[in-house]
C-alpha cells in the first residue's frame, strides 16, 4: 500500500481545485491549498489540511507558498495547478478585447503556470523526484463549436491560447527534465457545470457520448491515479476526459 502523499493544490477554493482538495483529503493524503480566497473551502482542523490564502499570480507569492508548505509537512511530493487567474472583463469577444487585459490575463495564467512550474521543478530537482500536474482544456487543442453558444455565453480567444501553452509547456517541461526523476502531466477537461445557459449546455450535451458536461468529481479518479505509482511510466501526457466531445 502507497504512503500518503504531501500534495500543493494551487486553485484549491475553485470548481476543480475545491473537488480534488477534499477527494484527497478522503484518501489519506496531506493538502495544502494555496487560493486568494476560501469562502467555499473551510478548514477541518481534523484533517490534513492547510490553507495558504494570497494572490499566487505574485511570484513572491508562489514562493512563500512553497515555503509555507514545506514548513507545514517538510515536504512535498505533487503540485497540482489548478489556478484561474483572470481580469473583471474576462470573456469579452474578440471585437471588445482590451489589449491591457488581454496582457494580464496572458500572463497571471500562461505566464504564472511557467513561473508556478519553475518553482516547483527546482525544488523537486533537488528532492530527485515530483510529480507535476497542470490542468488545460479540450479547448487546448481543439476550436469551440461557435454554433453551439448564445448571446449570454463565449469562448474567448485568449482561453484557447492559454489552454493549447500549457499542453506545450507539459511536453516541454517532460521532456526537459527527463530521466530527473521527475513525472509532469496534464488534464485536458471538457465543460464543467457552473450554471452555464441551458441552451448552451443542449448543444454541447449533444456531442458527446453519455453524460455530457461534467461535474469537477468526475475528475478525481484521474488524478489520483497520476499520484500514484500505476501511472509512474506516464509523462508529458496530455490525458483529455471529454466524454466523447472531441471524437
Amino acid at each position: 500500500m502507497e504512503k500518503n502523499k504531501n500534495i500543493l493544490i494551487s486553485g484549491a477554493n475553485g470548481l476543480i481545485g475545491k473537488s480534488l482538495s477534499q477527494y484527497l483529503l478522503s484518501k489519506g493524503h496531506n493538502v495544502i491549498c494555496g487560493d486568494i480566497d476560501f469562502k467555499n473551502l473551510k478548514k477541518n482542523n481534523k484533517r490534513n489540511i492547510f490553507l495558504f490564502k494570497s494572490d499566487l499570480s505574485k511570484e513572491k507569492n508562489i514562493e512563500k507558498f512553497l515555503k509555507f508548505g514545506l514548513k507545514k509537512l517538510g515536504s512535498i511530493d505533487a503540485f497540482i495547478h489548478c489556478l484561474y487567474p483572470k481580469t473583471k472583463d474576462w470573456g469579452k469577444e474578440l471585437e471588445k478585447l482590451k489589449q491591457k487585459s488581454l496582457n494580464i490575463n496572458l500572463e497571471n495564467h500562461l505566464g504564472g503556470t511557467i513561473i508556478f512550474s519553475k518553482h516547483l521543478i527546482k525544488y523537486f530537482s533537488k528532492r530527485k523526484k515530483g510529480n507535476i500536474i497542470l490542468f488545460s482544456s479540450i479547448y487546448g487543442f481543439a476550436s469551440p463549436n461557435f454554433e453551439d453558444y448564445t448571446k449570454n455565453i463565449y469562448s474567448t480567444v485568449e482561453y484557447g491560447a492559454i489552454k493549447s501553452g500549457i499542453i506545450s509547456i507539459t511536453k516541454y517541461l517532460a521532456k526537459l527534465y527527463k530521466k530527473k526523476g521527475l513525472r509532469i502531466n496534464c488534464i485536458s477537461p471538457g465543460g464543467i457545470k457552473d450554471n452555464q445557459d441551458k441552451k448552451f449546455i443542449k448543444n454541447y450535451n449533444k456531442r458527446c457520448n453519455s453524460k455530457g458536461m461534467l461535474d469537477p468529481d468526475d475528475l478525481n479518479d484521474l488524478v489520483f491515479f497520476l499520484l500514484n505509482n500505476a501511472s509512474k511510466h506516464i509523462t508529458g501526457q496530455n490525458l483529455i476526459v471529454d466524454d466523447g466531445w472531441s471524437l
